[in-house]
């Protein structure tokens, strides 16, 4: 007899396990699951059918898989779990009995971990597991720098203790300057959520967002204990990381840290970089954060001297030429389509400039106005090693002195002042803090607004200072993440290449309808200063009445329809007849090619729906989804156009 298969025993039920059942196996509270469930990367499931998978009457939401269940009874953090559950309990049970003494000295002993108490677990072992190679831990640094980040940006509260914001802060800014000495800033991007970076990290492009620094709002819908547990993590990841990174380059990791320069506002200025090298078997040699890192001396003093007996060699000098020609170029490789007619692929290319020497051998000055945790560090990550600032701005700058000489570029961001004269003739300043004079600027200095920096930046070269000017409109502050589909609108490029037939031809078209518009106004105007009596006006109408009444039959045919319709509404609210005009050979023919296209566009939907007949019906489907699709992106594409179109009529009416 066939064994009897009971509810819940077999198929697809006894690879599923309620959250419930789950939390019952592992013998854990339920907040224990959840970390324990973040840290190892085990997410719910949702089974394909949730009647057959749940073993009860009521109606189950969460499940997981039961092998990753099984998984979770072999992680250590579980007994670390269990002894911190013992010990409050230990702590409750004297609060329980009255024993305040023996309470307070189970929580003294909690408070130490170095001592018999509150058990300390680390995470080193669950960031192995999950990041078996470094590339690894690379691509997933996205989200982990996000959330630091963002941390590191919230004020203290008791969901977000103040040693962790201090904690997250450190990681960032040792991050930062692993970037600043190894150059791997890419691009970088203002926008309404914050400033996006990205880096290039040993072949991994890695982006993340850094907030504004504002007053954060600490909202009450905020689940900062899940947000915790997340925090909890990363920060090992990132330390982890960062111990690789500036170990990769020489570096002595952890950095020196000066507590009081970070006190006074320092930031990337507290810390102090040390350089390890291998080649004099760990001889330490102090260096400053903007130190260059160059070879051994020894050693290269070997390398040189080996150099010099080769080529006192003879022969050898031959030897190496031949050598040098037999060594690959460094050209790149150039993809031509197999067929003509193919597909035009990307085409290689060296970077225009290296990131290294775009701001080096320049003096920034940052006034008090200007962001300056960001510009510092993407001035110092490409090539700037003297920048200064305000004193109200914190400490760690090259000077305080706004009338250094030395200073050759001062990045502003406040409107041009204008000063108040007084009867003698002295100008005074309207903005008390200000040091130098309104509108004063120091000869030889170059004066630019912030988005100068992100500009050269995101493109590679150093911009016209002229375009961003103090007080000058900037030009548009393009992502330089998006890349720009065929076909799809492109800011970069004129309006003309963009536009199509139909959008040329109307836009035309309206502009004639506007400068035709302008003139009856002027009409009307002129009519309206007249000072005759209204039974001469009544007359002088009347008479116009009928001369124009045998024109307007001739000539309404060539006028088109929305200056016709234009000029009756316009004479209806005036009270007089409507004065047809003749419309010019230009116009006539703007007019006849928008007929012809009309017609055109007619004929080719017609063409279109009969093909559509000849599809079957899921085909058919399939292709009216694809031609909605598209008809939503034109229809963005042609919004945008237009409103740009109207910009420019804007400035060109103002210019």
């Amino acid at each position: 007899m066939a064994k009897i298969k009971r509810r819940g025993q077999a198929g697809q039920a006894k690879n599923y396990l309620t959250r419930t059942q789950a939390v019952k196996k592992l013998q854990l509270s339920l907040p224990d699951f959840r970390k324990l469930c973040i840290w190892k990367g085990i997410y719910p499931r949702e089974p394909r059918n949730k009647k057959k998978v749940s073993k009860s009457a009521t109606a189950s939401t969460t499940f997981y898989y039961t092998k990753d269940v099984q998984y979770l009874l072999h992680e250590p953090l579980l007994q670390k779990f269990r002894e911190q559950k013992v010990l409050e309990k230990k702590i409750s049970r004297a609060l329980g009995r009255g024993d305040v003494t023996d309470a307070s000295r189970l929580e003294r002993s909690a408070a130490r971990p170095d001592k018999t108490g509150k058990p300390r677990y680390t995470l080193h072992h669950v960031i192995r597991e999950r990041y078996p190679t470094f590339a690894d831990a690379l691509r997933d640094l996205d989200d982990c720098l996000s959330m630091l980040f963002l941390f590191a940006n919230l004020p203290s509260t008791s969901a977000v203790p103040a040693k962790m914001i201090a904690r997250c802060e450190r990681l960032c800014l040792e991050f930062e300057h692993y970037l600043i000495v190894s150059h791997g800033l890419r691009k970088s991007f203002l926008s309404i959520k914050g400033i996006y970076y990205q880096a290039n990290i040993q072949g991994e492009d890695i982006l993340w967002l850094v907030p504004y620094k504002f007053n954060q709002r600490i909202v009450g819908d905020v689940d900062f204990r899940i947000m915790g547990t997340f925090v909890e993590f990363y920060m090992t990841l990132l330390g982890f990381v960062n111990y690789r990174l500036y170990t990769s380059i020489g570096l002595k990791y952890p950095p020196k840290f000066d507590q009081l320069k970070d006190d006074q506002g320092a930031e990337l200025g507290a810390f102090a970089l040390e350089g390890v090298n291998i080649a004099t078997n760990g001889a330490k040699a102090a260096v400053g954060g903007d130190a260059e890192y160059g070879p051994d001396p020894m050693l290269q003093a070997a390398v040189d001297k080996l150099v010099r007996q080769l080529k006192e060699e003879p022969g050898v000098e031959s030897e190496v030429i031949v050598d040098a020609e037999e060594v690959p170029s460094d050209a790149l490789d150039k993809f031509e389509p197999v067929a003509p007619g193919g597909d035009v692929l990307p085409q290689p290319s060296h970077s225009s400039s290296d990131p290294a020497e775009l701001f080096a051998g320049m003096t920034f000055f940052l006034s008090r106005e200007t962001p300056r945790q960001p510009l510092e560090f993407i001035l110092r990550a490409f090539g700037c090693k003297r920048i200064g600032w305000d004193s109200v701005l914190g400490e760690g700058s090259f000077t305080t002195d706004e009338s250094d000489p030395a200073i050759t570029h001062q990045i502003v961001d406040r409107p041009v002042v204008q000063a108040a004269m007084s009867s003698e003739g002295d100008g005074e300043d309207n903005q008390t803090s200000q040091k130098v004079d309104p509108n004063q600027r120091y000869p030889g200095r170059v004066y630019v607004q912030p988005q100068w920096v992100w500009d050269c930046v995101n493109n590679d070269e150093l911009k016209s200072p002229e375009l961003y000017a103090p007080g000058a409109p900037l030009p548009p502050h393009l992502s330089p993440f998006v890349k720009t589909a065929q076909g799809q609108y492109d800011p970069t490029l004129p309006l003309e290449v963009q536009e199509t037939e139909a959008e040329t031809l109307d836009a035309d078209l309206a502009e004639v309808d506007e400068a035709e518009g302008d003139e009856v106004d002027n009409d009307m105007d002129v009519e309206s200063g007249n000072d005759d009596s209204e039974e001469e006006a009544a007359a002088e109408l009347s008479e116009e009445e009928e001369d124009e009444e045998d024109e307007e039959d001739e000539e309404d045919e060539e006028e088109p329809a929305t200056l016709q319709r234009q000029r009756e509404l316009e004479a209806e609210i005036a009270g007089k007849a409507v004065a047809s005009k003749t419309v010019d050979a230009k116009t006539k023919a703007k007019l006849e090619a928008r007929k012809a296209l009309e017609k055109k566009t007619r004929e080719e939907a017609e063409d279109l729906e009969r093909a559509k007949g000849m599809l079957s019906k899921k085909k058919r489907k399939l292709f009216e989804q694809m031609q909605y699709t598209n008809n939503k992106k034109s229809a963005e594409d042609m919004k945008l156009r237009s409103k740009r179109r109207k910009m420019e009529k804007e400035l060109a009416k103002k210019a």
